[in-house]
């Protein structure tokens, strides 16, 4: 899994291996869950995402190859496989199509006749497989009921095919050429009131596959790349040459090179990675990307491939917006949205929520650390999780403003989790609120007012406010929401001059028994929770709060890039975003380079927490847009933190909060020309340095500015 290549169209997914004499392709469908409601929140019921199981090409004569090449073609979404055995050269090109709903293998040959040995269906429950002229089924059913199938349709050219045997199997012999077209699904349904269960899955498949294999294989390639591309190419980045020796290297030798070495076209190759993966694991109507996307070859994965709503799945998604993948935030707010009866029924009777007055939960929901696709929660209650959500419903709307968004999906719950918080923050002697009881992820013991809870709420009452007045309703909670917001304690400076972790510094008598360490300059744990108001809020920042941002860096630096600690790969792309909020490109480009180190990426680039975990590949991407365009606090700035090992270089097609996207060129490390798409009409300021511009570009115009910020 670490190896291979990944390919997917949102809910299918494939890892393809590219053995010469046996091809393997893993195949996963996102909604091939155990579990259930989960109702005693225990971790270890919550149930797990599971492998649908594998698909075998047994090539016994292919064995003994030269010219040995993998590769995966980001630009058009294809995963290739090339050698030469006997003289013979052989090819194998496989794609997820999005809008067939199917995956693709095809494999020819440089001679007639040479493809000879059998296909397997391996389904990962032990369903029995079914093979019919050149089909073959598995059905089955797993521990909670869900239904789900997948079907395999072989075409060929020259020679003969055929089942056979048992175990079923397509034995062929003497083929010029074979396409393999396999579609999967279950009875999931996005629905609580329907228990989530909905059609059983045969008559879909069966129709995708009918109807696909009536198409021939340069029609089923250009649809795919097609669909692909139309989300693909919206956004390049060029950051200058690597050097003819780095391009000679294989990406698992160079990788590890550029650890070392600034590799340019491999940087870039990693942002446009982060993008390809989440078109491949999140597309509408499928469910968001879990702890490893899409892709998962076992029934037990490492946390079992869950929702970790502390940090993981909001990682999964910062890029969606920036990067110009707004379609792809869609699942995950379908997901929200499906799962919130249940959430509101755990919370309600959950004793952890009772209100300072003694109440149980009236309004509104929270949400554990991990949760699955049924409504199902466990581990943990990570309080504030909910108002973080929130902020994605928000991100959506402010990048893209859709006013029908707004109010119909984003606004009821921002306001449900509004008076949720109204419902439990805590006054103190002084007037100011904190969240009771509160925690810092996954750091130090319970207490109230932790900077992580106070930042997020913060940035829930501060978006909701401005949805209110975007929408023009609700003015007088609009305002009792303001006044919370401004008496929520705020993060304070400490001993050492970094921003406090908690509300009380944990040293001398409030030292933690467990950890002597917390909130010092030795303590170098993975999560930055504290951080929150720098990155992904806008709470701090250097312009309007100097101090604190000055703080935050100082806390930052402190956590540091110590091996030996347990730092993670998505703890360097979380740390990449916070430097460039900071505006410190050299640390942001230092922090986005630890990536490439065998500890942090596997050799297929894939993120290695370890094991493998993808919202390091996401989170970085997101990272590196945050380098090159800001736009949290009301202006769009133009190359915040361009480090100085990318002199030269030019990106398009990122987009800018307020209904902007933006291209930029540099060179010498200094911005060359902008411009700015609006696809609103609404007025804009933009920054570059110390100039500042106020621009009115018509609805769906551009502007382009010269290295002054002139219009030319």
């Amino acid at each position: 899994m670490y190896e291979a290549l990944a390919i997917g169209n949102g809910s299918m997914g494939g890892l393809v291996f590219g053995g010469p004499a046996q091809e393997r392709i893993c195949v996963n469908e996102d909604s091939l869950w155990t579990g259930d409601e989960n109702p005693s929140g225990n971790y270890d019921t919550m149930g797990s995402y599971q492998v649908l199981g594998n698909i075998f090409i047994n090539l016994p004569d292919q064995t003994n190859v030269t010219n040995y090449r993998r590769e995966l073609d980001l630009g058009q979404a294809l995963a290739h496989v090339d050698y030469e055995c006997n003289g013979v050269k052989f090819h194998r090109e496989f794609f997820c199509s999005h809008p067939a709903g199917v995956l693709v293998g095809r494999f020819t040959a440089g001679k007639r006749g040479r493809y000879t040995g059998s296909f397997e269906m391996n389904d990962g429950h032990n369903a029995k497989t079914l093979a019919s002229g050149n089909r073959m089924t598995v059905s089955g059913h797993l521990d909670n009921g869900l239904k789900y199938e997948w079907q395999m349709i072989v075409l060929h050219e020259g020679g003969t095919l055929g089942a056979a045997g048992d175990p079923a199997s397509l034995k062929f012999k003497g083929c010029d050429s074979l396409t393999l077209l396999i579609a999967a699904g279950t009875d999931y349904a996005m629905d609580g009131a329907k228990q989530f269960r909905g059609k059983d899955p045969h008559l879909r498949l069966t129709a995708q596959l009918d109807a696909t294999a009536q198409k021939s294989y340069s029609e089923m390639k250009a649809e795919h790349v097609q669909d692909y591309q139309s989300l693909f190419h919206r956004v390049s980045l060029d950051l200058g040459p690597s050097s003819p020796a780095q391009r000679a290297l294989p990406t698992d030798q160079r990788k590890l090179a550029a650890f070392q070495t600034v590799d340019p076209e491999l940087e870039q190759l990693l942002f446009q990675y982060g993008r390809y993966l989440l078109i491949s694991c999140s597309r509408p109507g499928g469910l968001p990307a879990n702890l490893q996307g899409l892709w998962n070859d076992v029934n037990d994965p490492a946390w079992h491939s869950d929702y970790h709503a502390d940090i993981n799945i909001q990682m999964n998604y910062w890029p969606a917006e920036v990067a110009n993948l707004a379609e792809c935030h869609e699942p995950f707010f379908d997901l929200v949205l499906s799962q919130l009866p249940a959430w509101r029924k755990a919370t309600a009777l959950a004793q952890e929520f009772k209100t300072p007055s003694g109440e149980m939960t009236r309004r509104g929901f929270a949400i554990r650390t991990s949760h699955n696709i049924f409504g199902g929660m466990g581990w943990k209650w990570d309080k504030t999780a909910n108002a973080w959500y929130c902020q994605h419903f928000w991100e959506h709307y402010a990048f893209g403003l859709h006013t029908n968004y707004l109010r119909d999906s984003a606004y009821p719950i921002m306001k449900e989790t509004c008076e949720f918080w109204e419902d439990h923050l805590k006054t103190l002697p002084d007037g100011r609120l904190v969240v009771p009881d509160g925690w810092s992820p996954e750091h130090g013991a319970d207490a109230d007012g932790v900077s992580y809870n106070q930042e997020i709420v913060w940035d829930l009452f501060n978006n909701y406010v401005q949805a209110c007045d975007v929408l023009g309703v609700d003015k007088d909670y609009r305002d009792r929401v303001a006044a919370m917001r401004d008496k929520l304690v705020t993060p304070g400076i400490g001993s050492w001059g970094q921003l406090m972790e908690w509300m009380i510094e944990k040293k001398g008598a409030n030292a933690d028994p467990n950890n002597a360490e917390l909130d010092t300059p030795n303590d170098h744990h993975r999560h930055t929770s504290h951080l929150f108001a720098v990155y992904p809020g806008s709470q701090i920042s250097a312009s309007r709060t100097p101090a604190l941002a000055k703080a935050a860096k100082v806390s930052l630096d402190a956590r540091g890039i110590d091996p030996g600690s347990d730092v993670r790969e998505w703890s360097f792309a979380w740390r990449t975003a916070l430097y460039a909020r900071l505006r410190d490109g050299e640390e942001a480009h230092r922090m986005l380079q630890q990536l490439f180190s065998a500890r942090n990426t596997c050799p297929n680039l894939f993120g290695q927490h370890p094991p493998m975990q993808m919202d390091g590949n996401f989170g970085i991407t997101a990272g590196m847009a945050e380098m090159l365009l800001q736009s949290q606090a009301g202006e769009i700035e133009l190359l915040p933190a361009l480090p100085s090992c990318w002199p030269v270089g030019s990106v398009k097609g990122l987009r800018a909060r307020g209904g902007f996207e933006v291209d930029m060129d540099w060179a010498g490390g200094k911005l060359t020309g902008a411009t700015i798409c609006s696809r609103n009409g609404r007025p804009c300021r933009v920054r570059y340095g110390e100039t500042v511009v106020d621009l009115k570009i018509p609805e769906r115009q551009v502007q382009r500015l010269d290295s002054q910020l002139r219009i030319e």
